[in-house]
Protein backbone atom coordinates (compact mmCIF):
# COMPACT_ATOMS: atom_id res chain seq x y z
CA UNK A 1 0.00 0.00 0.00
CA UNK A 2 0.95 3.65 -0.71
CA UNK A 3 2.15 5.32 2.66
CA UNK A 4 0.19 8.55 3.31
CA UNK A 5 1.57 10.77 6.50
CA UNK A 6 -1.12 12.62 8.36
CA UNK A 7 -1.45 15.93 8.09
CA UNK A 8 -1.61 18.45 10.98
CA UNK A 9 -4.18 20.76 12.62
CA UNK A 10 -1.82 23.28 11.77
CA UNK A 11 -2.72 22.29 7.78
CA UNK A 12 -6.03 21.67 8.75
CA UNK A 13 -6.59 25.39 9.38
CA UNK A 14 -4.64 26.30 6.62
CA UNK A 15 -6.66 24.20 4.38
CA UNK A 16 -10.42 25.14 5.83
CA UNK A 17 -12.53 27.03 3.56
CA UNK A 18 -14.30 29.77 4.81
CA UNK A 19 -16.27 30.89 2.08
CA UNK A 20 -19.19 28.14 2.34
CA UNK A 21 -22.00 28.43 4.94
CA UNK A 22 -21.29 27.10 8.27
CA UNK A 23 -23.94 24.97 10.65
CA UNK A 24 -23.12 24.56 14.49
CA UNK A 25 -23.88 21.18 15.01
CA UNK A 26 -22.27 18.61 17.65
CA UNK A 27 -19.04 16.16 16.61
CA UNK A 28 -21.32 13.69 16.49
CA UNK A 29 -24.37 14.97 13.90
CA UNK A 30 -21.01 16.01 11.68
CA UNK A 31 -19.87 12.16 11.88
CA UNK A 32 -22.93 11.46 10.34
CA UNK A 33 -24.04 14.23 7.28
CA UNK A 34 -19.92 13.61 6.45
CA UNK A 35 -21.10 10.37 5.75
CA UNK A 36 -24.49 11.62 3.63
CA UNK A 37 -22.58 13.96 1.83
CA UNK A 38 -20.18 10.93 0.69
CA UNK A 39 -23.24 9.31 -0.39
CA UNK A 40 -23.23 6.16 2.55
CA UNK A 41 -26.90 4.91 2.90
CA UNK A 42 -25.98 1.84 5.28
CA UNK A 43 -23.63 1.65 8.35
CA UNK A 44 -23.18 -2.23 9.85
CA UNK A 45 -21.88 -1.66 13.46
CA UNK A 46 -22.29 -2.21 17.54
CA UNK A 47 -22.60 0.51 19.88
CA UNK A 48 -20.87 0.64 23.08
CA UNK A 49 -19.99 3.90 25.76
CA UNK A 50 -17.26 5.29 23.49
CA UNK A 51 -19.12 5.86 20.39
CA UNK A 52 -22.63 6.79 22.10
CA UNK A 53 -22.61 9.97 21.16
CA UNK A 54 -22.86 9.30 17.34
CA UNK A 55 -25.35 6.57 18.37
CA UNK A 56 -27.54 9.13 19.91
CA UNK A 57 -27.64 11.08 16.87
CA UNK A 58 -28.23 8.68 14.30
CA UNK A 59 -31.51 7.93 16.40
CA UNK A 60 -32.43 10.85 14.42
CA UNK A 61 -31.40 10.03 10.78
CA UNK A 62 -33.05 6.39 10.41
CA UNK A 63 -35.05 8.54 7.55
CA UNK A 64 -31.36 8.98 6.06
CA UNK A 65 -29.29 5.91 7.26
CA UNK A 66 -30.11 2.84 7.73
CA UNK A 67 -28.02 1.40 10.62
CA UNK A 68 -27.70 -2.77 10.57
CA UNK A 69 -27.20 -4.03 13.84
CA UNK A 70 -24.75 -6.82 14.07
CA UNK A 71 -24.13 -9.49 16.82
CA UNK A 72 -20.15 -8.95 16.55
CA UNK A 73 -18.13 -6.23 15.61
CA UNK A 74 -16.57 -8.63 13.18
CA UNK A 75 -19.78 -9.62 11.82
CA UNK A 76 -20.17 -5.51 11.22
CA UNK A 77 -16.59 -5.00 9.32
CA UNK A 78 -17.14 -8.18 7.27
CA UNK A 79 -20.60 -7.41 6.66
CA UNK A 80 -19.17 -3.99 4.97
CA UNK A 81 -16.80 -5.94 3.21
CA UNK A 82 -19.30 -7.31 1.28
CA UNK A 83 -21.11 -4.53 0.68
CA UNK A 84 -17.93 -3.17 -1.00
CA UNK A 85 -17.27 -5.98 -3.07
CA UNK A 86 -20.66 -5.78 -4.73
CA UNK A 87 -20.67 -2.31 -5.52
CA UNK A 88 -17.15 -0.82 -5.67
CA UNK A 89 -17.92 1.23 -3.07
CA UNK A 90 -16.59 1.73 0.44
CA UNK A 91 -18.52 0.23 3.73
CA UNK A 92 -18.54 1.33 6.41
CA UNK A 93 -18.96 0.12 9.59
CA UNK A 94 -18.89 1.47 13.63
CA UNK A 95 -17.38 0.41 16.85
CA UNK A 96 -16.82 1.53 19.97
CA UNK A 97 -13.39 1.67 21.95
CA UNK A 98 -11.28 -1.09 23.46
CA UNK A 99 -12.66 -4.30 22.09
CA UNK A 100 -15.04 -3.17 19.75
CA UNK A 101 -12.02 -1.98 17.92
CA UNK A 102 -9.71 -4.67 18.39
CA UNK A 103 -12.78 -7.04 17.39
CA UNK A 104 -12.67 -5.13 13.92
CA UNK A 105 -8.77 -5.55 13.27
CA UNK A 106 -9.27 -9.46 11.39
CA UNK A 107 -12.17 -7.87 9.03
CA UNK A 108 -9.56 -4.97 8.41
CA UNK A 109 -6.68 -6.85 7.71
CA UNK A 110 -8.77 -9.00 5.13
CA UNK A 111 -9.71 -5.93 3.58
CA UNK A 112 -6.04 -5.20 3.26
CA UNK A 113 -4.65 -7.62 1.83
CA UNK A 114 -7.84 -8.38 -0.57
CA UNK A 115 -8.09 -4.49 -1.63
CA UNK A 116 -11.36 -3.78 -0.67
CA UNK A 117 -12.67 -0.54 0.21
CA UNK A 118 -13.99 0.42 3.97
CA UNK A 119 -14.18 3.61 6.24
CA UNK A 120 -14.18 2.03 9.95
CA UNK A 121 -15.15 4.42 12.30
CA UNK A 122 -14.88 3.78 16.14
CA UNK A 123 -15.35 5.38 19.38
CA UNK A 124 -12.66 6.27 21.44
CA UNK A 125 -12.09 7.53 25.41
CA UNK A 126 -12.14 11.33 25.45
CA UNK A 127 -9.00 13.36 24.71
CA UNK A 128 -7.89 13.95 28.46
CA UNK A 129 -7.71 10.13 29.44
CA UNK A 130 -5.80 8.95 26.58
CA UNK A 131 -2.69 7.21 27.90
CA UNK A 132 -3.67 6.29 31.19
CA UNK A 133 -5.33 3.01 30.65
CA UNK A 134 -8.85 4.05 31.06
CA UNK A 135 -12.20 1.74 30.88
CA UNK A 136 -12.29 -0.13 26.89
CA UNK A 137 -9.02 2.23 26.29
CA UNK A 138 -6.37 0.96 23.66
CA UNK A 139 -4.33 1.76 20.77
CA UNK A 140 -6.47 1.12 18.19
CA UNK A 141 -4.03 3.81 16.25
CA UNK A 142 -1.12 1.94 16.99
CA UNK A 143 -2.77 -1.69 16.11
CA UNK A 144 -4.67 -0.79 13.63
CA UNK A 145 -1.39 0.72 11.39
CA UNK A 146 0.34 -2.12 9.89
CA UNK A 147 -3.30 -3.02 8.70
CA UNK A 148 -5.01 -0.09 7.33
CA UNK A 149 -4.15 1.91 4.42
CA UNK A 150 -4.40 5.39 6.24
CA UNK A 151 -5.78 5.73 9.96
CA UNK A 152 -6.18 8.86 11.71
CA UNK A 153 -7.54 9.95 15.64
CA UNK A 154 -9.72 12.63 15.94
CA UNK A 155 -9.47 14.57 19.02
CA UNK A 156 -11.12 18.23 18.30
CA UNK A 157 -14.44 18.34 16.70
CA UNK A 158 -13.44 20.40 13.70
CA UNK A 159 -11.33 17.42 12.68
CA UNK A 160 -14.54 15.26 11.74
CA UNK A 161 -14.93 16.48 8.51
CA UNK A 162 -11.66 16.48 7.31
CA UNK A 163 -10.40 13.17 8.68
CA UNK A 164 -13.68 11.51 7.10
CA UNK A 165 -13.28 13.06 3.48
CA UNK A 166 -9.56 12.19 3.15
CA UNK A 167 -10.15 9.10 4.75
CA UNK A 168 -13.28 7.83 1.52
CA UNK A 169 -10.74 9.47 -0.67
CA UNK A 170 -7.89 7.06 0.63
CA UNK A 171 -10.30 4.27 0.79
CA UNK A 172 -11.93 4.22 -2.84
CA UNK A 173 -8.67 5.56 -5.29
CA UNK A 174 -5.62 3.90 -6.16
CA UNK A 175 -5.31 0.03 -5.10
CA UNK A 176 -8.50 0.53 -2.95
CA UNK A 177 -7.89 -0.38 0.89
CA UNK A 178 -9.60 -0.17 4.25
CA UNK A 179 -8.81 3.54 6.53
CA UNK A 180 -9.87 3.82 10.00
CA UNK A 181 -10.62 7.01 11.78
CA UNK A 182 -10.60 7.15 16.03
CA UNK A 183 -12.92 9.90 17.14
CA UNK A 184 -12.68 10.61 21.23
CA UNK A 185 -15.96 10.65 22.86
CA UNK A 186 -15.43 14.55 24.21
CA UNK A 187 -14.89 15.03 20.58
CA UNK A 188 -17.86 13.66 19.78
CA UNK A 189 -19.45 15.72 22.28
CA UNK A 190 -18.54 19.20 21.06
CA UNK A 191 -19.83 21.72 19.02
CA UNK A 192 -18.26 23.84 15.87
CA UNK A 193 -18.98 25.32 12.46
CA UNK A 194 -19.74 22.35 10.33
CA UNK A 195 -18.99 22.61 6.63
CA UNK A 196 -18.36 19.46 4.41
CA UNK A 197 -15.69 19.24 1.21
CA UNK A 198 -15.35 16.34 -0.35
CA UNK A 199 -11.70 15.44 -1.12
CA UNK A 200 -10.30 15.04 -4.42
CA UNK A 201 -6.24 15.51 -4.51
CA UNK A 202 -3.83 15.09 -1.53
CA UNK A 203 -0.46 16.47 -2.54
CA UNK A 204 1.44 13.37 -1.82
CA UNK A 205 -0.75 10.68 -2.86
CA UNK A 206 -0.93 9.91 -6.47
CA UNK A 207 -3.78 7.25 -6.63
CA UNK A 208 -3.66 6.59 -10.33
CA UNK A 209 -0.01 6.26 -12.16
CA UNK A 210 -0.28 6.95 -16.05
CA UNK A 211 0.87 3.88 -17.83
CA UNK A 212 4.51 5.12 -19.86
CA UNK A 213 4.47 5.23 -23.75
CA UNK A 214 7.36 3.40 -23.82
CA UNK A 215 5.92 0.35 -21.73
CA UNK A 216 3.01 -0.11 -23.44
CA UNK A 217 5.09 -0.28 -26.55
CA UNK A 218 7.83 -2.62 -25.04
CA UNK A 219 4.38 -4.75 -24.04
CA UNK A 220 3.04 -4.70 -27.31
CA UNK A 221 5.92 -6.02 -28.76
CA UNK A 222 6.54 -8.82 -26.54
CA UNK A 223 2.54 -9.65 -27.53
CA UNK A 224 3.06 -9.28 -31.21
CA UNK A 225 6.04 -11.83 -31.27
CA UNK A 226 4.53 -13.95 -28.35
CA UNK A 227 3.80 -17.85 -29.62
CA UNK A 228 2.27 -19.00 -26.38
CA UNK A 229 1.19 -15.92 -24.78
CA UNK A 230 -1.07 -16.07 -21.16
CA UNK A 231 -3.15 -13.77 -19.58
CA UNK A 232 -3.56 -14.52 -15.94
CA UNK A 233 -6.67 -12.56 -14.87
CA UNK A 234 -6.36 -10.63 -11.02
CA UNK A 235 -9.25 -8.69 -9.04
CA UNK A 236 -7.63 -5.41 -10.09
CA UNK A 237 -9.67 -6.06 -13.97
CA UNK A 238 -13.23 -5.66 -12.19
CA UNK A 239 -11.68 -2.98 -9.67
CA UNK A 240 -11.10 -0.91 -12.32
CA UNK A 241 -14.05 -1.72 -13.86
CA UNK A 242 -11.93 -3.33 -16.76
CA UNK A 243 -14.30 -6.25 -17.80
CA UNK A 244 -15.02 -5.58 -20.99
CA UNK A 245 -11.55 -4.23 -21.89
CA UNK A 246 -9.79 -7.46 -21.24
CA UNK A 247 -12.65 -9.61 -23.15
CA UNK A 248 -11.33 -6.99 -26.23
CA UNK A 249 -8.02 -7.19 -25.65
CA UNK A 250 -8.05 -11.10 -25.19
CA UNK A 251 -10.53 -11.31 -28.43
CA UNK A 252 -8.17 -9.24 -31.14
CA UNK A 253 -5.24 -11.11 -29.60
CA UNK A 254 -6.72 -14.98 -29.19
CA UNK A 255 -4.85 -15.33 -25.60
CA UNK A 256 -6.12 -17.58 -23.38
CA UNK A 257 -7.06 -15.93 -20.37
CA UNK A 258 -7.04 -17.97 -16.63
CA UNK A 259 -8.46 -16.34 -13.01
CA UNK A 260 -7.06 -16.00 -10.15
CA UNK A 261 -9.39 -16.74 -7.17
CA UNK A 262 -10.04 -12.86 -6.32
CA UNK A 263 -10.32 -12.96 -9.94
CA UNK A 264 -12.78 -14.90 -10.70
CA UNK A 265 -16.37 -13.85 -12.18
CA UNK A 266 -14.33 -10.79 -13.91
CA UNK A 267 -14.67 -13.09 -17.44
CA UNK A 268 -17.41 -15.61 -17.94
CA UNK A 269 -16.58 -18.88 -17.07
CA UNK A 270 -18.50 -20.03 -20.37
CA UNK A 271 -16.28 -17.82 -22.70
CA UNK A 272 -13.73 -19.14 -25.06
CA UNK A 273 -10.76 -17.99 -24.38
CA UNK A 274 -11.18 -18.59 -20.57
CA UNK A 275 -9.09 -21.56 -19.62
CA UNK A 276 -9.70 -21.83 -15.89
CA UNK A 277 -8.89 -21.30 -12.18
CA UNK A 278 -5.34 -20.58 -11.08
CA UNK A 279 -3.85 -21.89 -7.80
CA UNK A 280 -3.38 -24.13 -5.26
CA UNK A 281 -6.69 -26.02 -5.86
CA UNK A 282 -7.00 -24.50 -9.66
CA UNK A 283 -7.42 -26.11 -12.67
CA UNK A 284 -4.57 -28.54 -14.40
CA UNK A 285 -4.33 -26.86 -17.09
CA UNK A 286 -3.87 -23.16 -16.04
CA UNK A 287 -1.13 -24.38 -13.61
CA UNK A 288 0.72 -26.64 -15.76
CA UNK A 289 1.06 -23.96 -18.89
CA UNK A 290 2.20 -21.48 -16.32
CA UNK A 291 5.56 -22.98 -17.36
CA UNK A 292 5.41 -23.43 -20.78
CA UNK A 293 3.87 -20.34 -21.95
CA UNK A 294 6.62 -17.93 -23.59
CA UNK A 295 4.95 -14.24 -22.42
CA UNK A 296 3.02 -14.49 -19.35
CA UNK A 297 0.70 -11.31 -18.92
CA UNK A 298 -0.31 -10.84 -15.48
CA UNK A 299 -3.50 -8.49 -15.19
CA UNK A 300 -3.87 -6.71 -11.04
CA UNK A 301 -2.69 -9.59 -9.04
CA UNK A 302 0.15 -10.06 -6.57
CA UNK A 303 1.92 -13.33 -7.25
CA UNK A 304 1.04 -14.55 -4.27
CA UNK A 305 2.19 -18.03 -2.99
CA UNK A 306 -0.67 -19.68 -4.04
CA UNK A 307 -0.48 -18.94 -7.56
CA UNK A 308 2.77 -19.45 -7.88
CA UNK A 309 3.85 -22.07 -6.10
CA UNK A 310 7.76 -22.24 -5.35
CA UNK A 311 9.36 -18.98 -7.25
CA UNK A 312 12.35 -20.58 -7.88
CA UNK A 313 10.45 -22.81 -10.35
CA UNK A 314 8.19 -20.26 -11.68
CA UNK A 315 7.44 -19.01 -15.35
CA UNK A 316 11.50 -19.05 -15.74
CA UNK A 317 10.93 -19.71 -19.43
CA UNK A 318 8.28 -16.60 -20.06
CA UNK A 319 8.90 -13.19 -20.18
CA UNK A 320 6.94 -11.38 -18.18
CA UNK A 321 4.48 -8.46 -18.57
CA UNK A 322 2.72 -7.14 -15.22
CA UNK A 323 0.28 -4.53 -15.24
CA UNK A 324 -0.62 -2.97 -11.45
CA UNK A 325 -1.73 -0.25 -9.93
CA UNK A 326 0.42 -0.62 -6.90
CA UNK A 327 4.24 -0.16 -7.49
CA UNK A 328 5.18 -2.23 -4.38
CA UNK A 329 3.63 -5.21 -5.95
CA UNK A 330 5.85 -5.02 -8.81
CA UNK A 331 8.84 -6.93 -8.87
CA UNK A 332 8.08 -8.37 -5.21
CA UNK A 333 7.64 -12.34 -6.00
CA UNK A 334 8.03 -12.34 -9.45
CA UNK A 335 10.93 -10.19 -11.62
CA UNK A 336 8.86 -8.44 -14.83
CA UNK A 337 10.93 -7.96 -18.70
CA UNK A 338 7.96 -5.01 -18.72
CA UNK A 339 6.14 -3.49 -16.00
CA UNK A 340 3.20 -1.17 -16.30
CA UNK A 341 2.65 0.67 -13.64
CA UNK A 342 -1.28 1.52 -14.25
CA UNK A 343 -4.70 0.82 -13.41
CA UNK A 344 -5.74 -2.35 -15.67
CA UNK A 345 -8.52 -0.49 -17.50
CA UNK A 346 -5.89 2.56 -18.86
CA UNK A 347 -3.05 -0.47 -19.50
CA UNK A 348 -5.11 -2.35 -21.58
CA UNK A 349 -6.92 0.87 -23.69
CA UNK A 350 -3.34 1.72 -24.24
CA UNK A 351 -2.63 -1.36 -25.23
CA UNK A 352 -5.51 -2.27 -27.67
CA UNK A 353 -4.53 -0.49 -30.43
CA UNK A 354 -0.88 -1.51 -30.51
CA UNK A 355 -1.48 -5.14 -30.10
CA UNK A 356 -2.17 -7.09 -33.67
CA UNK A 357 -4.96 -9.43 -34.55
CA UNK A 358 -4.54 -12.67 -33.84
CA UNK A 359 -5.60 -16.11 -32.92
CA UNK A 360 -3.44 -19.28 -30.93
CA UNK A 361 -5.58 -22.14 -31.66
CA UNK A 362 -2.81 -24.58 -31.30
CA UNK A 363 -2.05 -23.46 -28.04
CA UNK A 364 -5.39 -22.96 -26.79
CA UNK A 365 -5.66 -26.74 -27.85
CA UNK A 366 -3.29 -27.49 -25.42
CA UNK A 367 -5.65 -26.44 -22.65
CA UNK A 368 -8.06 -28.40 -23.74
CA UNK A 369 -6.09 -31.53 -24.10
CA UNK A 370 -5.29 -30.53 -20.11
CA UNK A 371 -9.27 -30.14 -19.67
CA UNK A 372 -9.59 -33.44 -20.78
CA UNK A 373 -7.12 -35.18 -18.43
CA UNK A 374 -8.23 -33.31 -15.51
CA UNK A 375 -12.22 -34.14 -16.29
CA UNK A 376 -11.30 -37.66 -16.81
CA UNK A 377 -9.24 -38.22 -13.47
CA UNK A 378 -11.31 -35.76 -11.45
CA UNK A 379 -13.92 -33.92 -12.43
CA UNK A 380 -16.12 -36.40 -13.51
CA UNK A 381 -16.20 -38.65 -10.86
CA UNK A 382 -17.35 -35.55 -8.34
CA UNK A 383 -19.25 -33.89 -10.59
CA UNK A 384 -21.68 -37.36 -11.56
CA UNK A 385 -21.26 -39.71 -8.68
CA UNK A 386 -23.60 -42.74 -9.23
CA UNK A 387 -23.61 -43.83 -5.18
CA UNK A 388 -21.69 -43.49 -1.86
CA UNK A 389 -21.74 -40.06 -0.48
CA UNK A 390 -23.00 -36.65 -1.77
CA UNK A 391 -20.04 -34.73 -2.73
CA UNK A 392 -19.19 -31.43 -2.50
CA UNK A 393 -18.71 -30.37 -6.21
CA UNK A 394 -22.12 -32.16 -7.33
CA UNK A 395 -24.32 -29.68 -5.17
CA UNK A 396 -22.21 -26.75 -6.35
CA UNK A 397 -22.82 -27.92 -10.05
CA UNK A 398 -26.89 -28.34 -9.09
CA UNK A 399 -26.87 -24.69 -7.94
CA UNK A 400 -24.95 -23.36 -10.89
CA UNK A 401 -27.34 -24.65 -13.31
CA UNK A 402 -30.39 -23.77 -10.90
CA UNK A 403 -29.54 -20.30 -11.14
CA UNK A 404 -27.92 -20.36 -14.46
CA UNK A 405 -24.36 -19.13 -12.64
CA UNK A 406 -26.36 -15.53 -11.98
CA UNK A 407 -25.92 -15.25 -8.53
CA UNK A 408 -23.75 -13.89 -5.92
CA UNK A 409 -21.85 -16.87 -4.14
CA UNK A 410 -19.66 -15.15 -0.96
CA UNK A 411 -17.48 -18.11 0.36
CA UNK A 412 -15.80 -19.35 3.46
CA UNK A 413 -12.60 -20.58 3.58
CA UNK A 414 -11.53 -24.15 3.06
CA UNK A 415 -12.66 -27.32 0.89
CA UNK A 416 -15.91 -25.96 -0.16
CA UNK A 417 -14.27 -22.74 -0.92
CA UNK A 418 -12.30 -24.07 -3.39
CA UNK A 419 -15.18 -26.36 -4.74
CA UNK A 420 -17.46 -23.78 -4.89
CA UNK A 421 -14.93 -21.62 -6.94
CA UNK A 422 -14.04 -24.69 -9.33
CA UNK A 423 -17.27 -25.63 -10.20
CA UNK A 424 -19.63 -22.36 -10.06
CA UNK A 425 -20.08 -20.59 -13.30
CA UNK A 426 -19.88 -17.39 -13.14
CA UNK A 427 -21.97 -15.33 -15.99
CA UNK A 428 -21.23 -11.52 -14.24
CA UNK A 429 -18.96 -9.83 -13.04
CA UNK A 430 -18.44 -9.18 -8.95
CA UNK A 431 -20.26 -12.14 -8.13
CA UNK A 432 -17.33 -14.65 -6.48
CA UNK A 433 -17.16 -12.75 -3.21
CA UNK A 434 -14.24 -14.61 -0.90
CA UNK A 435 -11.41 -14.06 1.62
CA UNK A 436 -8.54 -14.45 -0.42
CA UNK A 437 -4.89 -12.90 1.02
CA UNK A 438 -5.77 -13.68 4.89
CA UNK A 439 -8.63 -16.84 4.52
CA UNK A 440 -10.85 -15.90 6.92
CA UNK A 441 -12.99 -18.44 8.30
CA UNK A 442 -16.22 -16.74 9.70
CA UNK A 443 -15.85 -14.78 6.24
CA UNK A 444 -18.98 -16.15 4.47
CA UNK A 445 -22.18 -15.49 7.04
CA UNK A 446 -21.34 -11.48 7.89
CA UNK A 447 -20.20 -10.61 4.09
CA UNK A 448 -23.24 -12.27 2.68
CA UNK A 449 -25.50 -9.93 4.68
CA UNK A 450 -23.67 -6.95 3.27
CA UNK A 451 -23.65 -8.23 -0.41
CA UNK A 452 -27.56 -8.90 0.01
CA UNK A 453 -27.82 -5.21 1.40
CA UNK A 454 -25.77 -3.69 -1.36
CA UNK A 455 -27.39 -5.74 -4.34
CA UNK A 456 -30.85 -6.27 -2.71
CA UNK A 457 -32.15 -7.84 -6.62
CA UNK A 458 -29.90 -10.51 -6.71
CA UNK A 459 -29.83 -14.00 -5.34
CA UNK A 460 -27.01 -14.14 -2.62
CA UNK A 461 -25.90 -17.63 -1.68
CA UNK A 462 -23.72 -17.92 1.85
CA UNK A 463 -21.32 -21.12 0.65
CA UNK A 464 -20.36 -22.25 4.51
CA UNK A 465 -18.35 -25.12 6.47
CA UNK A 466 -19.61 -26.18 9.77
CA UNK A 467 -16.34 -25.16 11.23
CA UNK A 468 -16.61 -21.62 9.85
CA UNK A 469 -19.97 -21.35 10.14
CA UNK A 470 -19.80 -21.57 13.98
CA UNK A 471 -17.54 -18.86 13.90
CA UNK A 472 -19.90 -16.16 13.12
CA UNK A 473 -23.22 -17.78 13.60
CA UNK A 474 -24.81 -15.29 15.56
CA UNK A 475 -25.13 -13.26 12.52
CA UNK A 476 -27.56 -15.47 12.03
CA UNK A 477 -29.38 -13.10 14.35
CA UNK A 478 -29.10 -9.69 12.24
CA UNK A 479 -30.14 -11.58 9.26
CA UNK A 480 -33.53 -12.37 10.16
CA UNK A 481 -33.69 -8.51 12.26
CA UNK A 482 -32.96 -7.54 9.25
CA UNK A 483 -35.08 -9.49 7.33
CA UNK A 484 -32.16 -9.91 4.58
CA UNK A 485 -32.57 -13.10 2.13
CA UNK A 486 -29.50 -14.72 2.29
CA UNK A 487 -29.25 -18.20 1.15
CA UNK A 488 -27.38 -20.18 3.41
CA UNK A 489 -25.33 -23.17 2.33
CA UNK A 490 -23.38 -25.30 4.73
CA UNK A 491 -21.93 -27.99 3.23
CA UNK A 492 -20.90 -30.16 6.36
CA UNK A 493 -18.07 -33.22 6.27
CA UNK A 494 -18.10 -32.82 10.61
CA UNK A 495 -13.99 -31.91 10.19
CA UNK A 496 -12.23 -28.72 9.44
CA UNK A 497 -11.73 -30.50 6.34
CA UNK A 498 -8.94 -28.39 4.57
CA UNK A 499 -6.75 -29.04 7.91
CA UNK A 500 -7.81 -32.64 7.41
CA UNK A 501 -7.11 -33.30 3.94
CA UNK A 502 -3.47 -32.15 4.55
CA UNK A 503 -2.86 -34.31 7.68
CA UNK A 504 -4.25 -37.19 5.04
CA UNK A 505 -2.03 -36.28 2.57
CA UNK A 506 1.39 -34.88 4.39
CA UNK A 507 0.85 -36.22 8.00
CA UNK A 508 0.24 -39.59 7.96
CA UNK A 509 -3.48 -39.41 8.73
CA UNK A 510 -2.85 -37.67 12.21
CA UNK A 511 -6.50 -35.92 12.54
CA UNK A 512 -5.33 -33.55 15.32
CA UNK A 513 -7.96 -31.69 16.69
CA UNK A 514 -10.12 -31.37 13.07
CA UNK A 515 -13.04 -34.05 13.67
CA UNK A 516 -16.60 -31.28 14.70
CA UNK A 517 -19.11 -33.00 17.26
CA UNK A 518 -21.53 -30.03 15.48
CA UNK A 519 -24.82 -28.80 16.92
CA UNK A 520 -27.92 -29.44 15.43
CA UNK A 521 -27.94 -26.25 13.08
CA UNK A 522 -31.56 -26.99 12.08
CA UNK A 523 -32.72 -26.44 15.58
CA UNK A 524 -30.39 -23.47 16.34
CA UNK A 525 -31.53 -21.87 12.51
CA UNK A 526 -35.52 -22.04 13.13
CA UNK A 527 -34.39 -21.05 16.75
CA UNK A 528 -33.48 -17.42 15.02
CA UNK A 529 -36.91 -17.50 12.95
CA UNK A 530 -34.98 -18.66 9.55
CA UNK A 531 -36.68 -21.99 7.66
CA UNK A 532 -34.00 -24.26 7.64
CA UNK A 533 -33.44 -28.24 5.97
CA UNK A 534 -31.38 -30.84 5.44
CA UNK A 535 -30.41 -33.57 3.20
CA UNK A 536 -28.37 -36.91 3.84
CA UNK A 537 -29.31 -38.77 0.65
CA UNK A 538 -28.46 -37.58 -2.66
CA UNK A 539 -32.03 -38.33 -3.93
CA UNK A 540 -33.27 -35.72 -1.80
CA UNK A 541 -30.92 -32.98 -3.42
CA UNK A 542 -32.78 -31.45 -6.39
CA UNK A 543 -35.93 -31.00 -4.64
CA UNK A 544 -34.04 -29.38 -1.39
CA UNK A 545 -32.12 -27.04 -3.59
CA UNK A 546 -34.99 -25.90 -5.32
CA UNK A 547 -36.85 -25.49 -2.27
CA UNK A 548 -34.39 -23.48 -0.93
CA UNK A 549 -33.51 -21.16 -3.56
CA UNK A 550 -36.94 -20.84 -3.96
CA UNK A 551 -38.27 -19.93 -0.35
CA UNK A 552 -39.14 -16.43 0.32
CA UNK A 553 -36.44 -14.36 2.53
CA UNK A 554 -33.62 -15.94 4.30
CA UNK A 555 -33.30 -19.80 4.51
CA UNK A 556 -30.31 -22.44 5.46
CA UNK A 557 -29.70 -25.62 3.55
CA UNK A 558 -27.64 -28.15 5.55
CA UNK A 559 -25.91 -31.16 3.10
CA UNK A 560 -24.46 -33.95 4.78
CA UNK A 561 -20.99 -34.56 2.23
CA UNK A 562 -18.76 -36.73 1.88
CA UNK A 563 -16.79 -36.69 5.33
CA UNK A 564 -12.88 -37.60 3.80
CA UNK A 565 -13.39 -36.09 0.40
CA UNK A 566 -10.41 -34.18 -0.57
CA UNK A 567 -10.04 -31.43 -3.35
CA UNK A 568 -7.87 -32.05 -6.48
CA UNK A 569 -6.04 -31.07 -8.25
CA UNK A 570 -3.65 -29.58 -5.97
CA UNK A 571 -0.08 -27.71 -5.90
CA UNK A 572 1.68 -29.20 -2.76
CA UNK A 573 2.76 -26.75 -0.50
CA UNK A 574 6.35 -25.65 -1.90
CA UNK A 575 5.92 -27.15 -4.76
CA UNK A 576 6.18 -26.73 -8.66
CA UNK A 577 2.88 -25.55 -10.62
CA UNK A 578 3.95 -28.03 -12.89
CA UNK A 579 3.67 -30.86 -10.03
CA UNK A 580 0.17 -30.43 -9.81
CA UNK A 581 -1.54 -33.55 -8.59
CA UNK A 582 -4.57 -34.74 -9.97
CA UNK A 583 -5.26 -37.88 -6.94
Amino acid sequence: MLPINNMNTSTLALEKKITKKTTRIKGSDAVLQCLIAEGVTTIFGYPGGAIMPIYDALYHYQDKLNHILTRHEQGAVHAAQGMARVTGKAGVCFATSGPGATNLITGIADAQIDSTPLVCITGQVPSHLLGTDAFQETDVMGISMPVTKWNYQVTRAEEIPYAIARAFYIANTGRPGPVLIDITKDAQFAEFDFTYDKCEKIRSYHPYPEALPLDLEAAANLINEAKKPYILVGQGVQLSGAENELIRFAEKTGIPMAATLMGLSGIPTSHPLYVGYLGMHGNYGPNIKTNECDVLIAIGMRFDDRVTGDLDRYAKQAKVIHIEIDPSEIDKNVKTTVAINSDAKQALLGLLPLVNVSTHKDWIDEFHQCDKIEHDKVIDAELYPDSGEIKMAEVINRISEVTNGDAIVVTDVGQHQMVANRYYKFRKSLSCITSGGLGTMGFALPAAMGAKVGQPERTVIAVIGDGGFQMTIQELGTIRQSDLAVKILILNNNFLGMVRQWQQLFFEKRYSFTELDNPDFQMITRGYGIKAQKVEKRENLDQAIHDWLHSEGPALLEVVVEQEGNVFPMVPSGASVAEIRLD
